[in-house]
Order: structure tokens, then C-alpha cells, then sequence
């Protein structure tokens, strides 16, 4: 027998008797406990550098996008850039980037599909082995130069559909947040510091909304011949008052907050298709002189792109929102995140970050420093827009609408039993 001390409160020690067979096994435990947590905090920290790959990869797509005529030379001893290396810039450059990406984050996506535990050896490939994940990146971007530009063309309408899905879960996600959000700020009565709290973040979003309709108008919509632009703004008001007006539904009751949250990312979504109108356009107040590119274009560009990285992580990492059957409790020995739906997201990221550099068209060029701007976007914005308010007000109604169902499979109960049982 081993004698093992162990002080506990009020400096009282309690001798614990341990065979040596119990003392092994609990130093395994021990030891495995602190494995699992370097296995995780390993895990964690790979995240930032899959994020800061694909943040070098969007910045070399903007470069060959924009900068990629002065190196074209270059391209000349790769047959499938063409004669002067034209189908490695400009859109095409991007959209050949963008698949040496995907093909690259997709590998990794096959690789880790179906992985749960932080010891099984898939887990270790995700965490580790950069060497071996740099060499794939390589031979993946070398790949898609060496590929004819009709293949890349394909690909190019394959993203299309790529970045819709995409910007779906993105959508998922977001209101899964708000979701969060409104039951962390007003969980119940009985918390009524918290409930002030959210009635106040509630008035504040509405009043941000509010502000942001008014100022549409009059940058937008200041003369009567905008008329779509007006048809914009006007329906992304109604869409509001409609939101408010069902969350305080007495059936639906969800509060403001949610909806004064969801208010204001609708509004952010139709100012932003918006502003994605042509500088050409008589209603938009931009007025761009390619020529010239100010600082605070190239601020714009560079927070775009830090918003392409920022939505593809914050998506990869939300897995639990898009699993139908919930994880209640996790085992030590569980990953922290699912690793191949993140691979899987940052792979459609890659689709998505080429149709914002190319303003979602195949066939023209984009302007230098610019990102995401043409009627193209303008059009998926304000899709994404009503996409996203009609998922909202689903997600409002459909515990009402399920209700019935759900009463009408519940089995009647006998006359004949309720005639006994009185």
C-alpha cells in the first residue's frame, strides 16, 4: 500500500490510501488530462494560421488582379496564360488563385471529415504538419496556372453557386448569433438589471436603423428618377416594421432586441448593395477616377478584405449552429471545433472572395482598389438582404406554424375512457 497525503480546507490533512495499481492509473489520467489540453490549445491556435493563409492568398489575387499586367512577362513560359500571360491576371488570375485555394482547403476538408477525438491521427494532421500542408498549397496554386483557361472559366461559374452557399450559412450563423444575443441580454424577469440593459441596446439598434434609412435617402435617393434605389430603401423600411411588429406579436413575443439587431444588419446589407452601384451611376455619390486611387479607397479595400477573412472564420468556427443534433456535454478528449466543416467553409470562402475581387462577373475587369461593385453585386446584396430578413421571419413564425402539427399527432382521448374515468 502506498500512503498519499492531501491537504484540503482549513489546512486539515487527510491521508488517502492508494494501491500502486490506482496510484499508475491516476498518473495516466493525469498525464492524459494534460495532453488533451496541449492537443487543444494546439488545435485552437491552427485556426489563425489557416485564417492567415487564406489572407495571403486574397492579398496575391488582388495583386495578379490589379498588378498583374506588370509581371505578365513572367507568365510567358506558362503555355496556358496565353501568348502575353493574359489569363493570369485580371479576373482570371483571380479565379485561378481562388481555385488553388479551394483545391487546397477542400484536400484538407476529405482529410478531416469525421474527426471527434484530439488523439486520432487526423486530428494531429490538422493541428501539425505544416511542411507537408505547405507543399500541397504549392502544388495546388502551381496546378491551377498550368490548367487551360476554359477549366478555369468553369470553375469560375461553379463559384458563383460556391459563394451563394456561402453567404447562406453566413446568413445561419448570423442569426444564430442574434438569436444568442437577445436570450444573453433578456433572459427573464426576474434578471431586471439585464432586461434594462437590452431594452436599451434594443432602442439603440432601432435608432441606429432608423439613421441609416434617413441617410440613404439622401445620399441615394435624393432625386425622384432613383427610382430603384428608392424601391431599395423603402422595402428594407417595410421589412423592419414587419420585423418589429411580428417579434411583438403576443403568439411570437421574442422582444425588440433580436429584431432591432436583425433591423440594423438588414440595413447595413442595403446600404452596402448600394453602395456597390457603379461610381458611373447618376444616383450613387461616388465618383471615381481610376487614375487616381485616395486613401481612403485603398482603407475601404483593405477592411473588405478583412471582412472576407473575418466572415470565412467566423463561420468555420461555428459549427454547432448547423448540427442537427445538438452536443450537450463534451468529453476531454473531444475537438473543440468540427474540423472539416471548417475546411469545407474556408473551401467556399475561396469561391467567394474571387466573385467579391471580380464583382461576381466572369467577363470585364474591375476597377484598381476596388472590391465587390457592379450591378451584379448590387443585385446579390440586395437578394442576400431579402434572403436574410425572410429567414428571420421564419425562424419568428415557425414554432407557431409547428404547433398545430404537432397537437394533430397527438392521439384523442377515448369517450368512452373519459366517461370511466369520471
Amino acid at each position: 500500500m502506498v500512503e498519499h497525503g492531501e491537504m484540503i480546507e482549513d489546512d486539515v490533512f487527510v491521508d488517502i490510501n492508494l494501491t500502486n495499481d490506482e496510484m499508475v492509473q491516476w498518473q495516466i489520467m493525469q498525464h492524459r488530462s494534460i495532453e488533451c489540453l496541449i492537443r487543444k490549445k494546439k488545435s485552437l491556435k491552427a485556426r489563425y494560421t489557416y485564417g492567415i493563409i487564406f489572407s495571403l492568398v486574397n492579398l496575391v489575387a488582388w495583386f495578379l488582379r490589379d498588378y498583374g499586367q506588370k509581371v505578365s512577362l513572367r507568365f510567358n513560359i506558362l503555355k496556358a496564360c496565353g501568348p502575353e500571360g493574359h489569363e493570369c491576371f485580371q479576373t482570371v488570375g483571380v479565379l485561378r488563385m481562388s481555385l488553388g485555394c479551394f483545391i487546397f482547403f477542400f484536400v484538407l476538408f476529405l482529410t478531416t471529415c469525421g474527426t471527434t477525438k484530439l488523439f486520432d491521427i487526423r486530428s494531429t494532421w490538422h493541428s501539425g504538419w505544416w511542411t507537408s500542408k505547405f507543399a500541397i498549397l504549392t502544388i495546388a496554386l502551381v496546378f491551377s496556372f498550368l490548367i487551360p483557361s476554359d477549366f478555369v472559366h468553369l470553375y469560375g461559374e461553379l463559384a458563383r453557386v460556391g459563394a451563394g452557399i456561402f453567404l447562406i450559412l453566413q446568413l445561419i450563423s448570423v442569426i444564430e448569433f442574434i438569436a444568442w444575443w437577445n436570450a444573453y441580454w433578456m433572459p427573464d424577469d426576474r434578471k431586471k438589471q439585464s432586461s434594462c440593459c437590452g431594452l436599451f441596446m434594443s432602442t439603440l439598434f432601432y435608432m441606429a436603423s432608423l439613421c441609416g434609412i434617413l441617410v440613404m435617402y439622401a445620399l441615394y435617393a435624393s432625386k425622384l428618377s432613383c427610382t430603384l434605389n428608392i424601391f431599395f430603401i423603402t422595402w428594407t423600411a417595410v421589412l423592419l416594421l414587419v420585423m418589429m411588429a411580428i417579434s411583438l406579436h403576443s403568439k411570437v413575443n421574442k422582444g425588440l432586441l433580436s429584431s432591432g439587431i436583425m433591423a440594423s444588419y438588414v440595413v447595413f446589407l442595403c446600404w452596402s448593395a448600394l453602395r456597390s452601384e457603379p461610381a458611373d451611376e447618376k444616383c450613387s455619390p461616388q465618383k471615381h477616377d481610376n487614375k487616381h486611387v485616395d486613401w481612403i479607397t485603398v482603407l475601404g479595400f483593405l477592411i473588405g478584405v478583412s471582412a472576407i477573412v473575418i466572415a470565412t472564420f467566423s463561420t468555420g468556427i461555428d459549427s454547432q449552429t448547423f448540427q442537427l443534433k445538438k452536443q450537450e456535454y463534451l468529453m476531454e478528449d473531444d475537438i473543440p471545433y468540427n474540423y472539416g466543416f471548417f475546411h469545407l467553409v474556408f473551401s467556399l470562402g475561396a469561391m467567394y472572395f474571387a466573385m467579391l475581387f471580380i464583382s461576381w462577373n466572369l467577363d470585364s475587369s474591375t476597377r484598381k482598389w476596388s472590391i465587390d461593385v457592379g450591378w451584379a453585386s448590387t443585385w446579390v446584396k440586395i437578394v442576400n438582404e431579402w434572403f436574410a430578413a425572410t429567414l428571420y421571419l421564419w425562424k419568428l413564425i415557425s414554432p407557431i406554424v409547428r404547433e398545430p402539427k404537432i397537437m394533430n399527432h397527438e392521439e384523442p382521448v377515448p369517450q368512452q375512457q373519459l366517461q370511466d374515468s369520471e
